[in-house]
Parts: structure tokens; sequence; C-alpha cells
């Protein structure tokens, strides 16, 4: 009987809602029973039945009351989860613990896998601050560095743990390509108030890669007033880039100004001292997985020294040694280190790249790499930054138009003038020639 009710009810709304709809919210249904002026149905996530409440709530109960002159109210109970529960408006979040398809969360990309030293303790304090979900105390909370230092980690460490912590909270995470798509796939199917609530109801969003969207005029509109409904509703917003705010070309003044309002924070390249960390973090891990492994005296000092871009790429190193160990039943050895990883080295010895070149010198002279990157013209950040692009020409087969994208989207001709410039002043001032040459030196070492 409850079967054909819903059977009759279900038809009526395939025609008044189209196929598309239909399918997505009402077809997953299964009505179970009605009683005492409740209909009780069965969702396949609490997602699911937030949303069918939210949406389509009057329409089904209108459905109903044709047999159930007294019903009222529906309930959803998750299948698999005996005890209904009504729900509250949320974003498109399967359920607490899962992530809108297509942006899943990496496992291993914890708080407690996150190995923290002076060049990210900052970024990881402000993490662990959202991640508690109280009150917003900054908004947003902007994460900004190169590639493999740690803010896509960190934006997930942030997720599990709401997840974990406040279940109740809908935290939704994508990248902006992804918005990019989802935003562009609504306007195709007419269906850009759906997407429009779907974005501007959920507790907590995490856009991870924000520079991707620069230069979208539709989605950088659309992602600005998605911005300001959730910033208006006192709603957690974390962004991550690989350059700071004013930094991103292309991007709306309006955009960066409403990111620079919140807390913007850096995350340095690594020192020794924390890839030393990450080595010793990671090689307990491996030898939970692969059983114990010994490794020689001098082994990590040695990755860590020569590895120095990319932390993703000093684990993947640590990962090889610690297979070939497991496989030949040997130990790690710093010889066994040199062999396993001779391309690796090698690739490394023969090839400067230009985002090494820049690390260096801002180490050298002590400045951020976001200030040489940027706009600033200040003598103390113009003329490391010369000193970078000189060393870029020399020792890198890029061309001044691919060094100049590097140097935050600069004209190949203000390239050029800052290559002229350190090769004249190389002639004149003794310091900066020493520099030069330290630099090159540390390069090609």
């Amino acid at each position: 009987m409850i079967a054909q009710e819903w059977s009759k009810v279900s038809k009526e709304l395939r025609q008044e809602l189209g196929e598309s709809s239909f399918k997505s919210w009402i077809e997953p249904l299964e009505l179970i029973a009605v009683e005492n002026g409740v209909a009780r149905l069965r969702v396949p996530s609490r997602f699911v039945g937030d949303w069918v409440k939210r949406n389509y709530h009057d329409r089904i109960v209108a459905g109903l009351r044709r047999e159930h002159a007294d019903l009222s109210q529906l309930e959803f109970s998750v299948a698999g989860n005996s005890s209904p529960r009504p729900a509250k408006p949320a974003a498109p979040v399967a359920d607490s613990a899962e992530v809108l398809e297509g942006a899943p969360l990496e496992g291993r990309y914890t708080f407690d896998n996150f190995v923290v030293g002076k060049p990210n303790e900052l970024a990881h304090a402000a993490a662990k601050r959202v991640a508690e979900g109280g009150p917003v105390t900054f908004n947003p909370l902007f994460l900004y560095g190169g590639v493999g230092l740690g803010k896509t980690h960190l934006m997930h460490a942030i997720a599990h743990e709401l997840h974990q912590t406040r279940p109740d909270l809908q935290v939704l995470y994508l990248s902006a390509e992804q918005f990019m798509y989802r935003f562009v796939q609504a306007l195709r199917d007419r269906q850009i108030m759906d997407f429009k609530n779907i974005f501007r109801s959920v507790d907590v969003l995490m856009v991870d890669d924000v520079q991707f969207i620069a230069g979208k005029d539709s989605t950088q509109e659309e992602f600005f007033h998605t911005f300001n409904a959730l910033v208006d509703q006192n709603k957690q917003i974390i962004i991550s880039a690989d350059r700071a705010p004013g930094e991103i070309k292309d991007l709306e003044d309006r955009i960066t100004s409403r990111m620079q309002c919140g807390l913007v924070v850096d995350l340095h390249p690594t020192d020794y001292e924390l890839r030393l960390g990450i080595l010793h973090r990671k090689a307990a891990s491996f030898a939970e997985n692969l059983g114990p492994v010994h490794v020689g005296d001098g082994v990590f000092e040695f990755l860590a020294h020569r590895i120095t871009n990319n932390v993703r790429v000093l684990e993947g190193a640590l990962q090889r040694l610690f297979a070939f160990s497991n496989l030949i039943g040997q130990q790690i050895t710093l010889d066994m280190a040199q062999d396993c990883l001779s391309d690796l080295l090698r690739s490394s010895d023969r090839r400067v790249t230009v985002e090494e070149i820049q690390r260096k010198v801002s180490e050298h002279f002590n400045i951020r790499l976001s200030d040489m990157l940027g706009p600033k013209r200040a003598r103390n950040i113009a003329r490391p930054r010369q000193i970078a692009m000189y060393l870029a020409k020399e020792l890198t087969s890029r061309s001044l138009p691919e060094i100049g994208r590097r140097f935050g989207g600069r004209d190949h001709t203000t390239i050029l003038y800052g290559v002229r410039k350190v090769e004249e002043m190389r002639a004149t001032d003794s310091q900066l020639a020493e520099d030069v040459e330290l630099l090159r030196r540390l390069l090609q070492s």
C-alpha cells in the first residue's frame, strides 16, 4: 500500500520537477512508514535528506495528504541507520565523513602528520584554531606558498578535524577549478539557483588554489557573491593560493580586498631543520607499514641538504629508499642512498629551477619570497629581485618571457633591465659581485 502511494506521488513529482532534479533528489527516496502525522522516508545520505526537506518538503506532503489527511511532517533516516532525524540546511556533503564528489580528502593529511617548524608554525597555529570549529575569529583564513610546502595538507587536516569534532557542521572542500567547473555546469543546465543555494548554505567553505579563477570574469563574479553571502552569515572560509592575494594577476580588486580582510599567512620554504624533522617523521611512518629498517648515519642529513625545493620530492626519495631496502633486505646506508637516488640527484644537479633561485636569493638576503615576487620597489627588495632575475637568465634555459611569468607576471623587458643592471654593477660593486658568486656556487653545488 505504502509503495503504491509513493509510486504515484513520485510520478507526479517527476512531471513537475523534470527528469534531472527527479533523478537527483526524489528517485533515491523510499517511503517506509506514515503514522501519527509523520511520513518517514529512507535516504541514501544525510545530505539528500537535508536537501529534500529544504526544497521539496511541502510538495511531498501535499502529495501524500490525499491518503493521509493529518500528515504534516517528513522525517528521514539514512540507509543503514535506524534512527530518523530531522534535517538541517546543508551543503553538498554526502555525510559527515565525506566531502563533495570530486574533492576527496587525503587520509594521511592530518595535523598529527604535519611537521611543524619555524617556516610554517603560524600557518599551523591558524589552521588549528579554525579546526576547533568555534566562533569565527578571522575570515577568511588565506594560506599561501609554493608547491609542496603544506597548504593542501593543512586544508585537509582542518576538514578531517572538523568532521571528527563538529559533525554537525557542513564542510565543503574543493579546488577553485572544481568550483568553476560546477558553476559552468550549472549555467549550462540552467540550474544556477541550485548552485547558489548549495554553495551558500555550507558552514565551512574551503577553496584550494584560488589563483585558478584569476582572469575568469563570470566565475570571479559568482565567487565574490558566494564569499559575501557566507561572510554575512558568519560562516568560515579558508582559501589557499600560490601567492599572496595582492600578487595574483587578473584577480578582481574587490576579491583581493575581501581576502586581505582576514588572516593572510605565508608558508615559507622549508629550512634544513624542518626537512630533517619531516624525514624522521616519514621514516617512522614507513617503518610501521614496511617493518623496521635501519637507517645509517648521515642519510637523513644528506637528503635534507640535497633535496631542498619540494617536500613531496623529499618524501618520495625516502619512500624509494625504504622500498628498496625492504626488497633487498639491507639497511639504508649513505652509499645506497646515493646509488638508489642517483637519477633524482643528477636531475637536481643538472637543472637549477627559477623557483630554487628565488628561494635561495630570498634566504640569502633575508626577505620574503612573496615580496620578491610582488610589486614592492624598496631597494632592499628590488636589488635581490634583480639578482634572482640575473641568475635565472644565467643558470636556466628559460626565456625572458618565461622568467617574467615566474616573477609575478612581469614583462620580459623588466627582466632584461634587471639582468643588465646586475651585469653593470658586478664590475663596480664588490659586495654585489661576491653575493652573486656565492649564490651561484650554492645553486650549482
